[in-house]
């Protein structure tokens, strides 16, 4: 049986309904790290999971994921973003519409999937410590976040657009940002919520902002050969690339 508390959170569900207002849900660059994401899980995945995924927005994490486990659950805060969902008709998938701070579950997952998440939410504690309760104790927590230290942003710092690598954009505020992770605060945040890392890197070496990536993408000038060889890159260079992602299991 699964439910969602009703509480403190008022404040939160207004902020994430704000938030998620606006979200660009046809973004070509998201959907290229999205892919890459699970490229880069994929030696982990197992066909038998019973799996956890926090966030649904476009809906591009589900399409790919929900075909390569037994089932999936997926917690939304934003009640569009459920309805556009259940509407997929997900044979496997099953939505639940409230804030990862107040979900909980008699079921225990395999694998919890926190896909540009953790940068969100209001308290990193109890978001980690929510998933520690739903996982099996053998599980995986699979990590991405956006990077600090990304070439971009060291680029838009130097041209004078950022006034520090972890200072928060319009772009991020909007979009319901509240922090920027380097390495080390990732590696902090996880080691506190009692998580141990097996593999972390970079995803994506990334020269240009997301909006101008999306463009070259959409004009045909930035080609899968492309994608292809700067995913190889960050593997060599993951702190100049787009995004982080750690794969932890329990301590």
């Amino acid at each position: 049986m699964t439910a969602c508390r009703v509480d403190k959170y008022c404040e939160e569900r207004a902020f994430i309904e704000r938030a998620s207002a606006t979200y660009t849900l046809e973004s070509s660059q998201d959907n290229v790290m999205r892919e890459l994401s699970l490229r880069t899980f994929d030696p982990y995945i197992q066909s038998t999971w019973d799996c956890l995924q926090l966030g649904y927005s476009a809906g591009v994490d589900a399409a790919l994921l929900h075909s390569r486990v037994r089932s999936l659950d997926i917690v939304e805060g934003c009640a569009a973003f459920v309805a556009a969902g259940r509407a997929r008709g997900y044979g496997n998938v099953t939505f639940h519409h409230c804030l990862f701070e107040e979900f909980t579950s008699g079921n225990k997952y395999d694998a919890v999937f926190a896909l540009y998440v953790l940068e969100h939410v209001f308290n990193v504690e109890d978001l980690l410590s929510m998933i520690e309760y739903v996982l099996k104790p053998q599980g995986f927590l699979f990590v991405v976040v956006p990077n600090a230290r990304a070439l971009s942003r060291q680029l838009a710092l130097h041209m004078g657009i950022l006034t520090g690598l972890k200072a928060l954009t319009k772009n991020d505020h909007s979009h319901g940002h509240r922090r920027v992770y380097d390495r080390v605060l990732l590696n902090k945040d996880l080691e506190a919520g009692d998580f141990q890392t097996i593999a972390q890197g970079g995803i994506l070496l990334k020269p240009l902002a997301d909006f101008q990536m999306s463009s070259l993408l959409q004009q045909g000038i930035l080609t899968q050969q492309h994608i292809d060889g700067l995913y190889t890159l960050g593997l060599e260079y993951p702190d100049l690339c787009s995004a982080l992602f750690s794969v932890c299991k329990l301590s």
